[in-house]
């Protein structure tokens, strides 16, 4: 098997892997960064660390047991027009603690100020807590990544190289992610806007109603370039001052 990962045929599938495990990551990363920045920044690198490594051992962990997570797509019950599959049932519970999550996120940076000095009150997490709800979130995201990645290709040795350097990747560029947010308030409550998306997604897809990411995608992008601009313009105006 390591041998096909060598053909032109297992370098072409391990290069699309790569960049579709890269992109759907992104919304994994921003979920960490935004849980990471509630954390002490000595304690932030360590927190982001664990919970890549987590999500790239429960990736693997995964991949070695294909058929049994092939059997997730088969329904459980079904009541009325509804059958759902233990896929199904995960991806509903993952978009909801997803959302729940998120909103309460924003509800805290819209009203959690001091009523004395009208500045916003700072929100604190252990490193337990930190990794914890990002391993919660990375099994989620885990499910719908594999999956995928188990419908583009059937040679596991791809499929795990492709999980490991795609992480290596995400372990090294999350920092940076994590800054970016962290340096512009609004920019925040844009990724959270995005992860608040992507959680209706996960509840959408697990009644099988299946919706394109690149929408969301794009459409995240296009927003993100208009307040790029206005984050410029913002320090334009502040040097004519």
């Amino acid at each position: 098997m390591l041998l096909e990962l060598f053909t032109v045929e297992g370098m072409v599938g391990l290069v699309t892997l790569i960049m579709l495990e890269i992109v759907l990551g992104i919304d994994n990363i921003i979920f960490i960064a935004i849980l990471c920045s509630y954390l002490p920044l000595k304690e932030q690198r360590r927190a982001r660390t664990i919970g890549l490594m987590l999500a790239m051992v429960f990736r693997i962990i995964l991949l070695l047991g294909i058929s049994w997570l092939v059997r997730l797509t088969n329904p459980l019950f079904q009541i009325g027009i509804l059958a759902p599959s233990g896929r199904d049932l995960i991806l509903f519970a993952g978009g909801v603690f997803l959302v729940y999550k998120t909103i309460r996120e924003i509800y805290h940076k819209l009203r959690s100020h001091d009523e004395v000095t009208g500045k916003p009150i700072e929100k604190k997490l252990t490193v337990s807590q930190a990794i914890l709800q990002i391993t919660i979130i990375d099994i989620i995201f885990s499910f719908d990544s594999i999956l995928t990645a188990v419908g583009l290709s059937r040679d596991l040795t791809v499929m795990i190289t492709a999980v490991v350097i795609s992480m290596i990747v995400m372990l090294l560029f999350a920092p940076y992610v994590s800054n970016f947010i962290n340096n512009y308030p609004t920019l925040k409550m844009l990724a959270l806007a995005f992860l608040v998306c992507i959680g209706f997604l996960l509840i959408i897809e697990s009644f099988h109603f299946h919706l394109d990411k690149s929408y969301i995608y794009f459409a995240m992008a296009f927003s993100l370039g208009v307040e790029l601009l206005n984050i410029r313009m913002r320090k334009l105006d502040s040097k004519k001052e």
